[in-house]
């Protein structure tokens, strides 16, 4: 063993061994104030310590990235890269900490797939190759700015009516459903919004869209996979999915076809979620429905509203899934107003919260910010602080640990100044992803800052991270930095909140970590801390402080 191994080892005893004797009370007279989130500490609910924040990016038509502009652009790959980076330049301005981009969104794939067709979407031709790899950038790029990267994939649908619509032979050449075609279906048939997708009563057909999507978690570092509201197709009025004769061939045991198609999709999320976390058990799987499971006037269980209901619709047992946690979060689309009758926000968010309430299950709102100044929209959303009142009145709610909003080039758009009213109402400071207790963890050591200087640009910090990743130990992903006013030790409670969290940075393979505070102002006195955070945001007790005068 390395002398150098021999000394972090040696640190590393002596560290744990302060870590069992102190207590938050006493951290604050020995080491510095170690970041526990006291239930006596009094926090600021405007600047929460965690709270999960992002925004889609979708590919389906363009909508967010890459744009079709890009295809003709002079050096089109640059260009797609450039404008993915403006979208982690929008997240990080927001003080978001995550991205949930769409890398699968017509049974296609935004990396070199052994299983599926590239996407048309990065190329204008479907099949074709971009000559890239367009997924290992976009998670590589998130983690520099340490962005969680969910990984947001379609199940089943296979064409869009722009594209190859209802038609096989207008698919991708090689694609699965033309040696399949017997594992497609169009619906609705004769229209203009028909499309192709597969049968999800076919158990080749669940394993093969689970292969195709375990590929890209087998093969990258995502954080999270990430489904929408599509499973079954939105109903077609006057038309039934096309899959009678799967039912007749797999349907034995269930009463009608409704139970068979549920338990489907049940099988679908419940395997999925055995995958994911047998291959990485730290990647997480979350699943963003449509805002309503059922109504109360179908059944008691269910929501104050008289909306359409994902149960019936998309055959979408939602509420099931969180109580036999079968999602580590569940994010609804709630894309109505306070006060709406059939679908009021107000009502759906303590439903949510209630269903989520003794699980493992975290609960994330779906924001539509695309409604905000929308044409044809009841008048709340022309009230540019309609988006801020929702977010006001989820603090009421606990259960409520994030929000993400669809969609990027909506939350850009800026409508009304409504991203303006709701980041600094309620985005102000950077916040930490909220940790799952249910997934593996291991202890992390305090980091040392073994300096702190000032410069032109600020004050620079260095630090060391002790015995990373040594036997019994975690391994530091990312960094949290505190600031306080002064040179004094901080209390306890400095760090219940994010009144004095000031970034937070991922970890480098360097044995020197280093970072720059750009806000420090020339001559003030300063107290830093860091913690480290692992790839779950588990965060360690913080570092001895840092003065600067």
């Amino acid at each position: 063993m390395k002398a150098t191994r021999l000394r972090a080892a040696g640190l590393a005893v002596a560290l744990l061994g302060t870590l069992a004797a102190a207590s938050p009370a006493s951290a604050t007279e020995t080491e510095g104030a170690a970041p526990y989130t006291q239930s006596t500490c009094q926090t600021d609910p405007a600047t929460p310590k965690r709270q999960f924040r992002a925004m889609w990016i979708a590919s389906v038509v363009n909508i967010d990235w890459p744009t079709k502009a890009s295809y003709t652009a002079p050096d089109r790959i640059a260009a797609q890269k450039a404008e993915y980076d403006g979208w982690l330049d929008l997240a990080e301005r927001l003080n978001h900490n995550a991205v949930i981009v769409q890398v699968r969104p017509t049974a296609d794939a935004f990396w070199p797939s052994p299983h599926e067709p590239w996407s048309e979407y990065l190329t204008g031709v479907r099949g074709q190759d971009p000559g890239w790899d367009p997924l290992a950038y976009l998670v590589d790029q998130a983690h520099k700015r340490n962005l969680e990267f969910h990984a947001w994939f379609n199940p089943y649908r296979i064409s869009m009516p722009d594209g190859a619509g209802a038609d096989i032979d207008k698919l991708a050449p090689g694609h699965p459903v033309r040696q399949h075609p017997d594992w497609a279906v169009a619906y609705p048939l004769n229209a203009a919004g028909s499309r192709l997708y597969y049968n999800p009563g076919i158990p080749q057909v669940r394993e093969f869209v689970q292969t195709a999507m375990m590929d890209a978690v087998n093969r990258y570092d995502i954080d999270g996979v990430h489904f929408d509201d599509y499973f079954y197709p939105y109903p077609a009025a006057g038309q039934d999915f096309g899959d009678q004769a799967t039912f007749e061939q797999y349907g034995a045991g269930f009463a009608n076809k409704a139970d068979w198609r549920r338990h489907n999709i049940d099988l679908l999320v419940q395997e999925m979620n055995g995958k994911i976390k047998a291959a990485k058990p730290w990647v997480k799987f979350g699943v963003s429905p449509f805002g309503i499971w059922r109504n109360k006037s179908a059944d008691p269980l269910g929501s104050e509203t008289n909306g359409s209901q994902s149960y019936d619709a998309n055959f979408a047992d939602t509420r099931k899934w969180v109580k036999e946690e079968w999602v580590d979060y569940i994010l609804p689309q709630i894309y109505w107003h306070i006060g709406l009758a059939v679908a009021d926000y107000a009502k759906l968010v303590p439903w949510w919260s209630e269903v989520v309430e003794g699980t493992d299950v975290q609960l994330y709102i779906g924001q539509a910010d695309y409604k905000i100044a929308a044409a044809g929209q009841p008048a709340p959303w022309f009230d540019p602080n309609e988006m801020s009142k929702h977010l006001y009145f989820n603090r009421d709610y606990p259960q409520v640990a994030g929000n993400v909003h669809f969609s990027a080039v909506q939350v850009q758009a800026n409508r009304l100044g409504a991203t303006d009213i709701y980041a600094r109402d309620h985005y102000s400071r950077p916040a930490l992803v909220p940790t799952m207790s249910h997934l593996p963890a291991k202890p992390l050591l305090m980091p040392v800052v073994t300096g702190a200087t000032r410069s032109a640009d600020g004050v620079r910090l260095n630090w060391r991270q002790p015995a990373d990743g040594m036997g019994p130990l975690g391994e530091a992903t990312s960094y949290a930095i505190y600031r306080f006013d002064g040179t004094g030790l901080a209390e306890p409670c400095g760090f219940a909140d994010a009144a004095h969290l000031v970034d937070t940075v991922r970890a480098t393979p360097d044995a020197v970590q280093s970072w720059v505070d750009r806000t420090a102002e020339p001559g003030a006195e300063y107290t830093y801390y860091v913690t480290a955070l692992d790839r779950l945001y588990n965060e360690s007790p913080a570092s001895p402080p840092r003065f600067v005068r």
